[in-house]
């Protein structure tokens, strides 16, 4: 059994088109070319004084790490389906008990080091301790599970799968599309675009992206509605229902001079945690 192409979970699809309706309703700018430059400013709650690049599981430090700076091997999309990131294809085997992961070429990390299957297999035997993680060849990876898993590729798109430098794990030094300029644990996280990336053309339209830790949600909707960020998460979107300049989203609200693809996944918020890499200012 081979799974190459884009591998689909029907909840996330469904999701996200309930999310594509509620958006075309907003008024969120929709598909178009998207714009580069600009700097996204986003409020989030989760944040704590004792995140780290390898502890924290709040919202602040998952948009942190898979949003921004980090990759995974898979990429969930925002209609749902699934697609290869720094895996380019994968084969399961054993009724889905060993997968074997192709991983992408000619990716370097913000040091200028290459990716490789010893970043893949460090990251993973962390994230994944129960499973047995090798190296088959420079850009291959063997996975052997204890019990058949068939939607493993899905658990690898989420954030605590993101995959880290193996010569510096402690470290936010990633292959995402922003490099980190400057990082105050549970506040603020500051962080530019590098200047080649092998998703040219196709995502990261910011310059810079900007992540501040606010914990009240009246307080990260006064800040929306005075223009001091672009969007931040909320569960509830009263307090900002009177303001034409802001668009209620699922678990978020953002202004309306962000452009968004044709959908937007609802799984988590700001696009399951890929604004950075796919919105843009219109």
């Amino acid at each position: 059994m081979s799974k190459n192409n884009s591998f689909l979970d029907r909840r996330a699809l469904f999701a996200s088109g309930a999310a594509a309706a509620l958006l075309a309703a907003a008024g969120v700018s929709a598909g178009g070319l998207p714009q580069r430059g600009g700097k996204l400013r986003l409020a989030a709650s989760g944040a704590a004084r004792s995140d780290s690049w390898t502890s924290g599981d709040g919202l602040f430090m998952q948009l942190a790490t898979q949003g921004v700076v980090f990759d995974t091997l898979v990429e969930l999309c925002a209609n749902g389906t699934l697609r290869g990131e720094l895996a380019t294809g994968w084969t399961v085997r054993h009724g889905g008990r060993e997968w074997a992961l192709d991983l992408r070429k000619n990716v370097v990390f913000h040091d200028g080091s290459p990716f490789g299957a010893r970043d893949v297999v460090a990251s993973l035997s962390r994230s994944l301790p129960l499973a047995d993680v090798r190296a088959d060849g420079p850009d291959r990876v063997i996975l052997t599970l204890d019990m058949p898993d068939p939607s493993l590729p899905f658990t690898l798109a989420g954030p605590a799968h993101v995959i880290r430098a193996a010569h510096a794990m402690e470290d936010g030094i990633g292959t995402g599309l922003y490099r980190v300029q400057r990082f105050v644990p549970g506040q603020h996280l500051l962080a530019e675009r590098v200047p080649a990336d092998y998703r040219d053309g196709q995502a990261g339209w910011f310059d810079r992206v900007e992540l501040v830790s606010i914990p009240s949600e009246s307080v990260r909707a006064q800040a929306l509605a005075e223009y001091l960020v672009d969007a931040a998460d909320m569960q509830s979107g009263a307090a900002l229902k009177a303001s034409g300049d802001v668009a209620i989203l699922p678990a978020m609200a953002a202004s309306r001079s962000l452009g968004m693809g044709q959908t937007v996944s609802a799984t988590r918020p700001f696009d399951n945690l890929r604004a950075a890499e796919r919105w843009w200012f219109v």
